[in-house]
């Protein structure tokens, strides 16, 4: 048997909440710079310095990346952020979840909808292509949100038995 490995990137859209976050640093650099300027004005430029690049790291954090990663069965989603830095979320057996079903599938949202938690690691606007599957992570049930291309669904569908596995109609 040959080794199934593919690779998917998809880019996180800037939501509502990501914008918010952004004027909230702009105005809290621009409220730094005026309160240390006018009470200390000798370090009010270094201090400013340093709120404005922490600034600029955290606004880094914002601009996400998802990766997944299906080899031989095995799921992996990491998470880069700004192109520079990746960190691992999720790394399961697809055989161990419970469903995966496109998530506008009537017959398993209530299914989805009894997670404890649900994560969205798609691009963050639902789409034909978004689906969601069910599992334990973590000691933790979680319905995990994603958007898997074409080759990486049929592979999944392979390893997942009829019974798991509800592709869009």
């Amino acid at each position: 048997m040959a080794d199934v490995f593919n690779e998917q990137l998809v880019k996180r859209t800037p939501n509502a909440k990501d914008r918010m976050m952004k004027a909230g640093l702009i105005a809290g650099v621009v409220l730094i710079f005026v309160v240390s300027m006018s009470i200390i004005p000798a370090f009010g430029l270094i201090i400013t310095a340093a709120a404005g690049f922490g600034a600029y790291i955290f606004n880094g954090r914002l601009k996400k990346e998802f990766e997944y990663i299906f080899t031989n069965g095995e799921l992996d989603i990491d998470v880069i952020y700004n192109k520079s830095s990746r960190k691992r979320i999720f790394n399961g057996m697809v055989r161990d979840f419970e469903i995966m079903a496109h998530i506008d599938d009537p017959n398993h949202k209530n299914s989805l909808a009894s997670a404890q938690e649900t994560l969205d690691y798609s691009t963050g606007i639902p789409s034909e292509r978004s689906y969601a599957f069910l599992t334990n992570y973590k000691g933790k049930r979680l319905a995990i949100i994603m958007e898997p291309n074409n080759d990486m669904l049929e592979a999944m569908a392979k390893v997942l038995t009829r019974r798991k596995f509800y592709p869009k109609k």
